[in-house]
């Protein structure tokens, strides 16, 4: 039952999620990347949403970010749109429309904004491993945790054209992921990060998150799920006997974390300077809004110790210059990044 189980998560992956339950929901596709060598990166989400007891109001949202690290001038778009007339998830196979804009497998084509801040994408990828999993295979089903995240893609590679504004900026083999996340609530406090190839070593892969959850007036210590691909192996830090090891600190714009089991010990920091975040403001489903400080342009270090019989055997070093995902969830006003959008 299990391997049949996991057989039909991993075949449904990027299947919707919404079937316009009362209790409020999101559900959002994204898709980023960055250029093989300078600190250029897009992200762009397609979003629905739905209103807790009122999926009448439910909408559909287009979100698109271009990350300059050259120029420093970073361009934020977004678009809404009545999900009901405007907007498809579709629950049997993975096909996404919010008003013109289409993502189907290997094509995303659409645009958001307005003016010079404008923002539209013709892109398709290819290439990409077998679909990650951030939580334990169980978990995706089950009602607990309220939300859900995964990598439908790792590595693929995008081609085709960004626009901002009148400017048009050539996409050819950017190296990223197109992800996949679902809920009926925002993670209450969270960091999360990916890297989509390190300097040295294009093909390993790391996710890796770090939640808070408040039960009532009480916050949950920080709980650390990782995964990380390097070498032909998998090395899934996400059990519950791992996550009571994990370890996790987040200060400012800077996070670090370390994690282990029987065969490995991974510690790592994920750190960006303020001005590579864009301030982004997510609605909670049940009420309330959230601030994203997004990043596609972070730094990521990674310590790998594997191990054998209880002893460290080898010991690697990797870092991604300026190409790492960073992002952090949080109810705090005072962290000093202006929301865009």
């Amino acid at each position: 039952m299990g391997s049949q189980a996991s057989g039909v998560l991993v075949e449904r992956v990027n299947h919707a999620r919404y079937d316009g339950q009362r209790e409020g929901f999101y559900e959002s596709f994204f898709q980023r990347a960055n250029h093989p060598t300078r600190p250029l990166a897009f992200w762009v989400r397609y979003t629905l949403f739905s209103p807790a007891d009122h999926p009448e109001l439910a909408r559909g949202e287009l979100w698109a970010i271009l990350f300059d690290g050259e120029t420093g001038a970073h361009h934020a778009a977004k678009e809404e749109l009545p999900f009901a007339s405007r907007c498809g998830f579709a629950r049997d196979g993975f096909s996404v429309t919010v008003g013109d804009a289409r993502l189907a497998p290997g094509q995303l084509a659409g645009a958001a904004g307005a003016g010079a801040e404008r923002i539209g994408w013709d892109l398709s990828w290819e290439g990409g491993e077998r679909p990650l999993l951030l939580l334990p295979k169980a978990l995706y089903e089950a009602r607990l945790p309220r939300a859900k995240s995964l990598v439908g893609a790792p590595l693929c590679v995008y081609r085709g054209t960004i626009r901002v504004g009148e400017q048009e900026i050539p996409v050819d083999g950017w190296v990223g992921s197109q992800n996949h996340n679902w809920g009926t609530r925002h993670t209450d406090r969270y960091a999360w990060g990916q890297v989509a190839g390190f300097d040295g070593a294009p093909k390993t892969f790391l996710e890796v998150a770090t939640a808070r959850l408040k039960l009532g007036p009480i916050w949950t210590p920080p709980i650390t799920p990782l995964v990380l691909r390097h070498e032909g192996e998998e090395f899934a830090l996400n059990s519950v006997r791992d996550l009571i090891r994990t370890k996790a600190v987040v200060e400012g714009f800077s996070w670090r974390f370390q994690a282990e089991d029987e065969r490995v010990a991974v510690e790592g920091s994920l750190h960006a300077p303020i001005e590579d975040f864009v301030g982004l403001r997510y609605e909670n489903p049940p009420g309330g809004d959230k601030h994203c400080l997004n990043t596609k342009i972070g730094s990521c270090e990674l310590t790998v110790r594997r191990k054998r019989a209880g002893h460290v055997v080898s010991v690697e070093t990797l870092r991604a210059d300026r190409r790492a995902a960073f992002e952090i969830l949080t109810d705090e006003r005072d962290h000093g990044v202006p929301i865009r959008v």
